[in-house]
């Protein structure tokens, strides 16, 4: 069975969907991510809430952890930023 371009997810469920499994490492550690906006460039903007907000290695946990996931398993995504 062929499966349509309507029964793939769409890029906003992808996005969800990498940050839903890097989630519990995060609140693991008393923070959390929720996505802000995916621009039309394809730069995923997140906020980092809790602990992440003052924490040190939150810029190392942006970009080791939650941009390459997202870089390895969503190919339309160009970077990942934190907003405010």
């Amino acid at each position: 069975m062929v499966e349509s371009k309507a029964d793939q997810p769409s890029l906003t469920q992808r996005v969800e969907a990498v940050l839903a499994a890097v989630r519990p490492a995060i609140q693991a550690d008393g923070g959390d991510v929720e996505l802000a906006e995916i621009t039309d460039s394809g730069e995923v903007r997140i906020r980092l809430l809790g602990a992440c907000v003052e924490c040190p290695s939150a810029n190392l946990t942006l970009k080791v952890g939650i941009e390459r996931t997202m870089l390895e398993r969503v190919p339309e995504v160009s970077s990942v930023t934190a907003v405010d």
